[in-house]
């Protein structure tokens, strides 16, 4: 499978991820999505390195903390319509 072809493919997944998550796929919130969806994945299987990311970068924990919020906020909108 050609490599551009894959990464559409796989941009693909992470909108309708973003679509089903959260009720809207544009550019932004599939980002935040994005990040939200892989900071998780860190933090479940290599919780040390979360934890040494947000000593390291305490301004980017604080933003993190506020994505996360952002996205469980929409995701309760999205549910409850």
């Amino acid at each position: 499978m050609e490599q551009t072809t894959f990464v559409r493919q796989f941009e693909a997944l992470l909108e309708k991820y973003a679509e089903l998550l959260v009720g809207q796929s544009d550019e932004e919130t599939t980002e935040k999505v994005k990040m939200y969806a892989l900071y998780t994945h860190i933090a479940k299987t290599m919780p040390p390195l979360a934890q040494h990311w947000n000593t390291l970068y305490p301004d980017a924990k604080d933003e993190m903390k506020a994505l996360m919020l952002e996205i469980k906020k929409l995701n309760e909108q999205h549910r409850a319509k």
